[in-house]
């Protein structure tokens, strides 16, 4: 069984995604920056103490990361896969964005991965490991999304950087996979229910539960090492229409708003 690394284990994806492994015996570093969100999360998915070890970690920390592959290390004898899961979103117009909504989403979003691709990749090398990076974009990764487009730019970034980097360690045996759901049910998508400018984000039929995503990542990225998912597939391909061809993105965002809009009021009578 493979040896994992989460980032973001508190909730969300991540969660269930330690929860997932730790049912199927893998061994697991579940870490995030909150250790009472750690604490919870593993009495509530009763977590093995066998299997599952829980680490403080701020992936914007070169230390923070060297320090938790240490822990790794010395638990499990080093990390197989590592799924760099943590992300933030802070909705809002362009002409409401701040420097501290802007430092938020790089720093977490891209900055995080970067830093844990590249200590990740250096271990790998080094102990001669054709290991696995899972990196974790957005459908948001693949079009313009008006209203969350600090979000969006920061996905844009972890897509790019991913299938570069996928192409520097593919000589080295190491996959490199990026996953792009569309919204999923986690405390991410909560902030948004009220927030007109992330209607776009429920312009969908519904959002994905966290055990559609894990399934995916299980059941497909980790055996296969696919360099880009999307889930849905669907939504998925009309996401890559409308980025590569932008201006009929634009025209079709009046009624994708409206759909989104009608969303949210069904998602905050929920």
């Amino acid at each position: 069984m493979k040896r994992f690394f989460v980032t973001g284990a508190a909730s969300g994806i991540g969660r269930a995604l330690v929860s997932a492994l730790s049912a199927r015996g893998a061994r697991v570093l579940a870490t995030d920056v909150t250790q009472d969100g750690l604490a919870e999360a593993r009495a509530a998915e009763r977590w093995s103490d066998s299997t599952v070890m829980t680490s403080y970690l701020d992936v914007t920390s070169e230390r923070d990361w060297e320090t938790a592959l240490d822990e790794a290390e010395a638990r499990f004898g080093g990390v197989d896969v590592l799924c760099n899961v943590a992300g933030v979103l802070v909705p809002g117009f362009v002409t409401d964005l701040s420097a501290a909504a802007c430092d938020k989403q790089l720093a977490v979003n891209v900055k995080g991965t970067v830093l844990g691709t590249s200590a990740m990749a250096r271990r790998l090398i080094q102990a001669k490991n054709p290991g696995h990076i899972v990196n974790f974009g957005s459908l948001a990764s693949l079009s313009p999304v008006p209203g969350l487009s600090l979000y969006c730019a920061s996905k844009w970034a972890v897509r790019g950087f991913s299938l570069s980097v996928a192409v520097e360690l593919a000589e080295h045996g190491i996959g490199v996979s990026l996953v792009c759901p569309d919204a999923v049910e986690t405390p991410m998508l909560d902030i948004q229910k009220d927030r007109p400018e992330a209607a776009l984000t429920f312009s969908g039929s519904r959002p994905l539960t966290v055990a559609e995503v894990v399934a995916v990542v299980l059941d497909q990225v980790v055996p296969n090492r696919p360099l880009e998912v999307s889930i849905p597939v669907s939504r998925g391909l009309l996401a890559r229409a409308g980025g590569v061809a932008p201006a009929i993105a634009q025209k079709l965002y009046p009624m994708l708003k409206k759909k989104g809009l009608d969303g949210q009021k069904r998602a905050t009578k929920a």
